[in-house]
């Protein structure tokens, strides 16, 4: 159950990242593998990661 949670979260973010700077991150794949290429803000990842474990949406 937690690295479903925390497998969605991290999925999410990085899509949410890339389709907020699609010139500098692209993320393509599934939940089961993802290519990831560019840029990722790490701060707001570890967030969502922490949101994540702690019960958050």
């Amino acid at each position: 159950m937690l690295e479903e949670k925390l497998r969605e979260a991290i999925i999410g973010e990085l899509k949410r990242q890339a389709a907020n700077r699609p010139q500098t991150l692209k993320v393509e794949g599934s939940s089961e593998a993802l290519v990831v290429n560019g840029k990722i803000d790490l701060a707001d990842l570890v967030m969502v990661i922490a949101g994540s474990v702690a019960g958050g949406p």
